[in-house]
């Protein structure tokens, strides 16, 4: 599992132009495949909406599939109300509960299914569930579009904590967190009620206080911004090709360089470095300066995808559907595996572990899923997909015990 919620990229604003794009891919798939895709799940195999489907076989330990190669069956589905676009900070597994944006927003008991609490208008559609510093806040964008930040018990669903950053702003969302301050960005209002620019500002995660606000350059965009905390700094990307480090304790800009290409996901930091894929090339940056520290390059003619780490190890797939491991620190290849294209599987873009098993979740595809993967040597070893057809990418979240997959309105727990 990964130590900490540090190196993960949080998503804030309304529906981004990589979304859209993955979006309207889907349903044109739908469109042109027609009646190849099952448009939703046979209720009849199922046993309804909501139910446990029956099991194949026994379920195995540390994600080594059946005894004939297959993904084992899950503990339990559960129909949803998840609104998701596929972005990884949408769905957690955090204090014995499974949460997936949407509305209502709703905790599902990890171990059964059954609902431990429900929130109406909980979450804002595209805006990230962030949890804090040992999962046991978790922030959220109020769903009332009234300029508050409310934090809630995840185990219970109760209110905990409350700010709101001023009536000249709008709606405030937050992007990062770490131990004391909560930080949001929010869109300026000018006289006339419409936003020219955007402020990023940081909120005491005890008081609710302002700590600091910084107003962001004229051309910026309060959507599709990415962020991590790290000791003393704040980094984020957003979609116009911009890499910023900012002072936690001040707010005040440390640097900022354009990148080479867009950034449209979450990239990862550890220790001193912020590592962003970049095309065909993956850029590990000092955040003391932002001077260049390693790269390292995909095949030609193919890009990165979404890095993680997980217990000090880099996982990034291409779009060659070659996989690697990666030392970050150093950049050195762990090792790199080619299993995903002998198998002709889809490429993951989301990944957690559990064990000695790597878990990664794919865009839509017939051939994607969630992928069970060996930690240690990238071995393929078997991949689970619920058959629906849904256009919607899959997403994946763990307890350490069990793996969340969740495919459009499907919650699925697969054993870890």
């Amino acid at each position: 599992m990964s130590k900490g919620f540090a190196g993960h990229g949080i998503t804030a604003g309304r529906t981004s132009r990589r979304r859209i794009l993955r979006l309207a891919g889907g349903a044109l798939t739908m469109m042109a495949l027609g009646a190849g895709l099952t448009g939703c799940e046979d209720e009849l195999a199922t046993g309804g909406a909501g139910s446990t489907p029956p099991p194949r076989t026994a379920s195995p330990e540390d994600g080594k599939g059946t005894e004939d190669g297959k993904a084992p069956a899950p503990l339990w589905t559960k129909s949803t109300s998840a609104q998701t676009y596929g972005d990884n900070d949408e769905l957690v597994a955090v204090d014995g509960v499974v949460i997936a944006s949407g509305d209502p927003l709703a905790a599902l008991d990890g171990a059964t299914g059954a609902e431990r609490w429900s929130l109406p208008g909980g979450a804002v559609p595209g805006a990230p569930l962030l949890l804090g510093a040992g999962g046991s806040t978790l922030y959220l964008a109020s769903g009332k579009y009234d300029g508050n930040v409310i934090g809630y018990a995840p185990a219970s669903g109760k209110e905990t904590w409350r700010s709101h950053l001023g009536k000249e702003y709008r709606q405030p969302r937050p992007v990062a967190v770490d131990g004391t301050q909560v930080y949001v960005i929010a869109e300026i209002l000018e006289a006339d009620g419409s936003s020219r620019t955007n402020v990023i500002a940081a909120l005491n995660s005890s008081t609710g206080k302002l700590a600091w606000k910084e107003q962001r350059d004229l051309g910026t965009e309060q959507n599709g911004v990415h962020a991590a905390v790290q000791g003393r700094y704040l980094v984020y990307t957003d979609f116009k090709k911009n890499l910023t480090v900012r002072d936690t304790a001040t707010g005040k800009q440390v640097w900022t360089q354009k990148t080479t290409k867009t950034s449209y996901g979450p990239f990862v930091v550890h220790q001193d470095l912020v590592i962003v894929p970049q095309g065909q090339r993956l850029q590990a940056f000092a955040l003391s300066d932002g001077s260049e520290k390693w790269s390292v390059e995909a095949e030609q003619f193919t890009t990165f995808r979404e890095p993680t780490i997980l217990d000090d190890v880099l996982y990034i797939a291409d779009s060659g559907r070659t996989l690697r491991a990666v030392e970050p620190r150093t950049g050195k290849k762990v090792w790199q595996s080619t299993a995903l294209e002998d198998a002709g599987a889809q490429v993951p873009r989301q990944f957690v572990r559990v064990g000695s098993t790597l878990y990664g979740a794919t865009d839509l595809d017939k051939q994607g899923g969630v992928h069970a993967i060996d930690a240690k040597t990238g071995a393929l070893r078997w991949t689970f997909n619920d058959e629906s057809g849904d256009f919607h990418s899959w997403l994946v979240a763990t307890d350490g015990k069990h793996v969340f997959a969740l495919h459009g309105k499907k919650l699925h727990a697969l054993p870890g």
